[in-house]
C-alpha cells in the first residue's frame, strides 16, 4: 500500500512556473513508476507525465512536453513536476499516481488511468490570463 500526498499547487499568471511535489509513504517508493495526471472541470482526467523507477526514463503527454519536467528523489520518497510557461489551459486539479507495472516500462499503459494502482487526492493549479 502506498499513500500519496500532493502539494505545491496554487494561483499563477500565464507564463509563470510552479513546482508540484508528491510525497509517498512506505519503504518501497523506488519500486513504483510514478505519474502525474490532471483533470479540468468538465473534462476527463488526462495523462501529464511518468517517470521510471530510477528516473532514467520519462514520458510526457503531448500538451505539456517541452514545458513540464518530471523528476524523482527516491531518498526522499518524492516525485516532482516542474511546470514552466504555464497557460490558462493548464488549469486543473493535478494528481500523483503510482504504478506497480510489474517491472515493465510500457508508455501505452502508463498513459492510461488504469495503468496506476494508487492515487493522491490532488492539488489545484489555476493559471490566470
Amino acid at each position: 500500500q502506498v499513500q500519496l500526498v500532493e502539494s505545491g499547487g496554487g494561483l499563477v499568471q500565464a507564463g509563470g512556473s510552479l513546482r508540484l511535489s508528491c510525497a509517498a509513504s512506505g519503504r518501497t517508493f523506488s519500486s513504483y513508476i510514478m505519474g502525474w495526471f490532471r483533470q479540468a472541470p468538465g473534462k476527463e482526467r488526462e495523462f501529464v507525465a511518468a517517470i521510471s523507477w530510477s528516473g532514467g526514463s520519462t514520458y510526457y503527454g503531448d500538451s505539456v512536453e517541452d514545458r513540464f519536467t518530471i523528476s524523482r528523489d527516491n531518498a526522499k520518497n518524492t516525485v516532482y513536476l516542474q511546470m514552466n510557461r504555464l497557460k490558462p489551459e493548464d488549469t486543473a486539479v493535478y494528481y500523483c499516481a503510482a504504478a506497480k507495472a510489474a517491472g515493465v516500462w510500457n508508455t501505452v499503459v502508463l498513459g492510461r488511468l488504469g495503468g496506476y494502482d494508487y492515487w493522491g487526492q490532488g492539488t489545484q493549479v489555476t493559471v490566470s490570463s
